[in-house]
């Protein structure tokens, strides 16, 4: 059966680590898997480090991205998503997609699978969920903390697609999230049941200074997504109190390490001191999209009994 990645918990606890094993490889030391293979990368948003990070890990592994943008295949406009990714199959070893609608990752790979094409679907992003952002994130955790499981992470801000994947992430590694938001950007109640039944702890409060108490990590994301920014002015007032600066860093562990997904908007959810001060780990987290990338395009490569 193809294995397709569109949630962080497609992958078992041990494949979550083996992923993050083939990630903390030096590039020399992973075979050129993607040899004269390309790898379909699908933008109907707008990016930065995923694009750049996708393309250069389908590189390392001698493979060749091909990216694609919105209007060039216009999904459920010019073609179903269905007729998109079985198209592109044709071509590609993988079907890399950041799209607008979880739903349409779920009916490509479906797509697949109903016609027998062994194609994996990555999901680069959707409303739903970022679960290469969540293999950064926790591959710069293990390089900064060593061993994850009995490790906090303090999430403030919007329990939104970021958190989510995080937040299964880590109930997956054995660390333990509280998240801070405003009542009315809380995780959603399906989410708890099931981080429960991933085995986390969550501790969710409205009190950013009690989620940090502790804590080995501090994680932050923008206050307004793309897609909503016609409630910026109503968020802003929603989130007043839940900036990461240098007042809510006090009430932390001196050890505690300063993370965020990016694009950040200083003086909002992150003061600019935090941002670029000593205990920010954000350039390398950045950085680790594109490790954590090659990572898990090794392990797709492995598990489908690719050679080079």
């Amino acid at each position: 059966m193809t294995r397709h990645f569109l949630e962080i918990d497609d992958l078992a606890p041990d494949e979550l680590r083996g992923v993050l094993d083939l990630a903390s490889l030096p590039v020399a030391e992973l075979p050129p898997v993607l040899d004269r293979r390309g790898v379909a990368l699908v933008f109907e948003k707008p990016s930065a480090r995923t694009r750049s990070s996708s393309e250069l890990a389908v590189a390392a592994l001698g493979g060749h991205p091909v990216t694609i943008g919105a209007v060039e295949v216009g999904i459920d406009t010019r073609e179903t998503a269905e007729d998109v990714a079985r198209t592109l199959a044709c071509y590609h070893a993988v079907l890399c997609a950041r799209v607008l609608r979880h739903e349409t990752l779920v009916r490509m790979a479906g797509a697949l699978d109903t016609a027998g094409i062994a194609v994996p679907v990555v999901n680069l992003l959707s409303d739903q969920s970022h679960p290469c952002q969540a293999l950064a994130d926790l591959l710069t955790l293990r390089q900064e903390l060593g061993e994850l499981a009995g490790r906090t992470v303090a999430y403030i801000g919007d329990a939104n697609n970021v958190w989510r994947s995080l937040a299964f992430g880590c109930a997956m590694a054995g660390v333990a999230v509280r998240t801070a938001s405003p009542a009315e950007h809380a995780p959603a109640p399906d989410d708890m049941v099931r981080l429960r039944q991933l085995g986390g702890t969550v501790h969710v409060t409205v009190d950013p200074v009690e989620a940090v108490a502790g804590a080995d990590a501090i994680y932050t994301d923008v206050w307004t997504s793309m897609g909503q920014e016609n409630e910026a002015a109503a968020r802003r007032r929603a989130f007043a109190g839940f900036t990461v600066d240098e007042d809510l860093l006090r009430s932390a562990p001196s050890h505690a390490v300063v993370l965020h997904c990016l694009p950040a908007h200083r003086g909002e959810e992150i003061s600019a001191a935090v941002l670029d001060g000593t205990q920010s780990r954000v350039w390398r987290q950045a950085a680790n999209r594109m490790h954590a990338m090659r990572g898990l395009l090794a392990w797709l490569a492995a598990v489908e009994g690719w050679s080079p």
